[in-house]
């Protein structure tokens, strides 16, 4: 099992959301209305009047054998609305209960 960490602009939320369920991931949590700035060259989303944007980000814990076709379409996402930004990190997770 692979933990699965997505943070993006809150214009992605539907098709983030449509891209789980496209690959039947179920289970997941959402925080809305997280504030961050890109490490790279991201611009702050900070929900203020001088950076109005705000992220979103899901948690969500796959089986090891859809994390590359989460991935695959996650990228495509990112390539078509680079400017709204996306990043997703990946470890290894292990259920407890």
């Amino acid at each position: 099992m692979k933990t699965v960490f997505i943070v993006y602009n809150q214009a992605l939320t539907e098709r983030v959301e449509h891209i789980l369920d496209k690959l039947n991931i179920r289970g997941y949590s959402r925080w809305p209305q997280v504030q961050g700035r890109g490490s790279i060259n991201g611009e702050p989303h900070q929900g203020t009047h001088t950076w109005p944007a705000l992220n979103e980000a899901v948690l969500t814990v796959v089986e090891d054998a859809k994390v590359e076709e989460l991935m695959t379409l996650l990228r495509r996402l990112n390539d078509k609305a680079e400017m709204q930004g996306l990043r997703a990190f990946i470890w290894d997770a292990e259920i407890g209960i």
